[in-house]
């Protein structure tokens, strides 16, 4: 026999059991011990999945942030809108049964109501372009004020930069006298 052979054969005890035997149970200190690195990854990857469960549970979005009076169901622009237009309309929605007036910038505009202005419809004029006035207009049928900046309004068109606006508002069958109001800014670029 070689000197190759006899190294490949298996070691043998004198009561003539293999010292090589394959039935015999790793001991503890033989098992493979886990990674360090692996643990550290998957900690850090689990409490990133956390935080963003986290976030997007508490996550204020929409107008969930905005504390608007109950009577406000929309307005425009949104409270610190960042790119308004010089000529951007401003719309206040209200709940029925309100009436209520603009200011923009300290100015509190005049209000005509749909209805009351010279550019209703009137038999000579059915079927003509109605101009609305320079002035904020106030719809009584859907509790909505506008204005839209334009020539010969008190506002012609916004300057760049911040803008504060109110709206007063009231119930109709209470008078202005009951009024609350509500202020809110936006950026013209």
């Amino acid at each position: 026999m070689s000197d190759t052979e006899r190294d490949l054969e298996p070691a043998v005890e004198a009561d003539g059991n293999s010292l090589n035997d394959a039935s015999e149970k790793p001991t503890p200190s033989t098992r493979r011990r886990p990674d360090t690195g692996v643990l550290v990854a998957c900690f850090v990857i689990a409490c990133g999945v956390a935080l963003i469960a986290w976030g997007m549970t508490s996550a204020i979005t929409g107008t969930d942030g905005v504390n608007r009076p109950d009577a406000i169901e929309e307005l425009s622009p949104v409270e610190n809108a960042q790119q308004v237009f010089q000529q951007e309309q401003i719309v206040v929605d209200l709940q029925f049964g309100y009436e209520a007036v603009l200011v923009i910038d300290g100015i509190e505009l005049p209000t005509e109501r749909i209805g009351e202005f010279s550019g209703d419809l009137t038999p000579e004029t059915a079927g003509q372009q109605i101009s609305t006035p320079p002035t904020a207009v106030f719809d009584p049928g859907n509790s909505v004020i506008t204005f839209r900046p334009t020539d010969g309004a008190l506002i012609e068109s916004f300057d760049e930069g911040r803008h504060q606006a109110q709206v007063i508002f009231w119930k109709a069958e209470e008078g202005r006298d009951s009024a609350r109001s509500y202020r809110w800014a936006f950026e013209v670029v």
